[in-house]
């Protein structure tokens, strides 16, 4: 396994096929770069899904994530690009990814994208990390 950023994701079996479930899972250190000024981007992305057959390695999800950080791209377009490589690797009967940005020209931006039929058992709208609130 590398040790450094990686657009590979490692899936490994679900323990638990039989029962749906939901795992979360917070990075409170996402980093990209604004596509205009080159400026960094802080966030913190949440992804919350119910497995199918397989699950997302943490520490390939980790390097995934990391490899974000130096890449231009607008807020709306990296949630929505996480969502689809996530979905893509894991094939989960539910996700979304909620990314929470930290202020920039006094505004924050939140985005969130899901894809498949949600639980109803997980709340509509994820709840934002506590330095998000103003």
């Amino acid at each position: 396994m590398p040790t450094r950023p990686s657009r590979e994701l490692e899936i490994v079996p679900n323990p638990a096929t039989a029962r749906r479930y939901v795992v979360r899972m917070v990075c409170p250190e996402f980093t990209c770069l604004c596509p205009r000024t080159g400026q960094p981007d802080f966030a913190t992305l949440v992804v919350e899904y119910v497995p199918a057959e397989g699950l997302i390695e943490l520490k390939s999800l980790k390097q995934y994530l990391w490899s974000w950080r130096d890449e231009g791209v607008f807020h709306e377009a990296v949630v929505n690009r996480v969502l689809d490589d996530l979905t893509a690797a894991a094939r989960p009967h539910w996700m979304r990814v909620a990314g929470f940005f930290r202020v920039r020209g006094g505004i924050t931006t939140t985005v969130v994208a899901a894809t498949g039929e949600a639980p109803r058992d997980v709340p509509a709208w994820p709840q934002p990390p506590a330095e998000h609130e103003a």
